[in-house]
């Protein structure tokens, strides 16, 4: 079976983390040490970093 790719970039998962404010705990635990909440409020934030780039082009 194939290995699934993930849609967002590392680099961009740890940049709305940091800016969400919870990259702390991505260093110290690792991406299943975040809490729910957490996890959907950085899929909702990439939804709008995705939807401003597609309204500039």
């Amino acid at each position: 079976m194939a290995r699934r790719r993930g849609i967002m970039s590392h680099q961009m998962k740890e940049e709305i983390a940091k800016e969400l404010g919870f990259y702390d705990t991505v260093q110290q635990e690792g991406w299943g040490g975040i809490r729910s909440r957490d996890a959907g409020n950085m899929v909702k934030r990439a939804i709008e970093i995705a939807e401003e780039r597609l309204g500039q082009k």
